[in-house]
């Protein structure tokens, strides 16, 4: 079907930093993606969110994910979630006091999904890579212990593309697996729940605020009560409340044994949420395609009876219709290789600093019960050990089943540490191609010096 020096599977955020970084180094670079848009989490499941992390005081890792918020800003493609109601009231003043708002303006950009989708045509179309959508990989290419490409499933059939590297960011390591490199995978009830989201429009936004702001106000300290009081999730953009959600379980629109977590996101004043991350689904294996299917439909049943629950007890949802719902699951844990170094949670909490850094991460962690925000300047180095997984040669994997512990996956599962983990797969891959070596014996110098070109923090 193809050929090309470098071979990325997979165009999510790390596949798309994995390609655009390899192909900016002058390397013949071919990017696989099994649906119609790049984009992944962003895209198919409406993340708009990448940096939701970041307050006035965090190292931020720079490189490529910088880039999709700066491009989305030039083509209107970003929404401001704070309105000028918010900005002026002393939930506002307080946002600002804790290095959530700069003048009034969040310290983070949201991505219009539905634009990124062409930002990502833009991105990879300027960096020469090429494109291939509608193709799924479905086994691996192997020459001894070597890949040397893949064979793919798609309207044109059962063919095959030869690469000299090859970078899984499927996502689930799925070509790690075909290539029989070393990987673990927890059962499925030890696994993070997936997710259907879901938009509404119709809304009176001004009412559900003035709603929602009323209920804040009413508490006599407002950091306790964000941190204590589980009506509120997330401060940063107070889109998460309970209320609701807890009163269709109590009325049973909603049994209690389903669990719903509560994330309003992405709001604008033409009365559209553009992306509710709600709707959660425990006890599913993201490798087995029944469990996917269970997920999918099961969250549409449920988005539709939260939607209900809404129109019936919330303000400003009265007029609410179902606006849209994500092309496909979001999916949070699955494989995870074994690499020549599995970062551990020790590493992530303590500001690890390695030799062979390929990039940095905010000290940002949520996962299991835990949720660290990167509000001091802390932040880990990203060891190119971890994106080397073991027994298979010139095969890199980006995203989140990099190697390491279970702590650790809540810092690594992020998406901003997905894209610097693809941008240095990508740029590790183009200097083994020309430097004619092997992946796992690549002058990782030089990968630090092209990063830093290419606008990236190693150190």
């Amino acid at each position: 079907m193809a050929k090309a020096d470098v071979l990325v599977v997979g165009g999510g955020p790390a596949g798309l930093a994995a390609a655009i970084g390899a192909a900016r180094e002058g390397v013949d670079t071919l990017l696989v993606e099994r649906y119609g848009s790049f984009g992944g989490v962003i895209t198919q499941t409406m993340v708009g969110t990448p940096t939701w992390y970041r307050y006035v005081k965090t190292i931020d890792a720079g490189g490529i994910i910088k880039e999709f918020e700066l491009k989305a800003k030039e083509m209107s493609g970003t929404i401001n979630t704070f309105n000028k109601k918010i900005k002026t009231t002393e939930i506002g003043k307080f946002l600002e006091k804790e290095g959530l708002l700069v003048d009034g303006v969040p310290t983070y950009e949201i991505l219009d999904t539905e634009i990124f989708k062409v930002l990502a045509d833009n991105l990879i179309e300027e960096a020469g890579v090429t494109p291939l959508l509608h193709c799924q990989a479905v086994d691996a290419i192997m020459n001894g212990n070597t890949i040397t490409g893949i064979i793919t499933e798609s309207k044109s059939g059962r063919q095959a593309i030869m690469a000299k590297r090859v970078i899984d960011a499927t996502g689930d390591a799925d070509i790690a697996y075909y290539a029989g490199a070393p990987y673990k995978k927890d059962p499925k009830n030890k696994l993070m729940g997936v997710t259907v989201n879901f938009g509404c429009s119709g809304v009176d936004i001004d009412k559900f605020f003035t709603y929602l702001l009323r209920k804040i106000q009413k508490k006599p300290k407002f950091l306790p009560y964000l941190q204590q009081s589980g009506e509120l999730f997330f401060i940063d953009d107070f889109t998460c409340f309970l209320e609701p959600m807890n009163r269709a379980n109590k009325e049973d629109i909603i049994p209690e044994s389903i669990p719903i977590k509560k994330i309003w996101n992405q709001y604008v004043e033409l009365g559209i949420i553009n992306s509710f991350n709600g709707i959660h689904i425990s006890d599913i294996d993201c490798t087995d395609v029944f469990d996917l299917t269970k997920a999918e439909i099961e969250g549409r049943r449920r988005i539709i009876k939260l939607i209900n629950s809404l129109r019936r007890r919330t303000p400003g949802f009265e007029k609410a219709r179902l606006k849209n719902i994500g092309s496909s699951l979001g999916t949070r844990e699955s494989r995870k290789i074994i690499g020549d170094y599995n970062i551990t949670e020790w590493d992530v909490k303590n500001q690890a600093h390695f030799e062979d850094s390929i990039g940095v991460c905010p000290e940002f962690l949520d996962a299991y019960g835990t949720v660290i925000m990167p509000t001091t300047g802390r932040y880990f180095q990203i060891p190119y050990g971890i994106i080397l997984p073991k027994k298979v040669e010139n095969l890199l994997v980006a995203g989140r089943w990099v190697a390491g512990d279970k702590m650790s996956h809540a810092a690594t599962r992020q998406m901003v540490c997905c894209v610097a983990t693809g941008q240095g797969a990508g740029v590790a891959a183009a200097v083994s191609i020309k430097e004619n070596m092997i992946c796992r014996d690549v002058d990782i110098s030089l990968v630090q010096t092209t990063l830093e070109n290419q606008g990236v923090k190693i150190k």
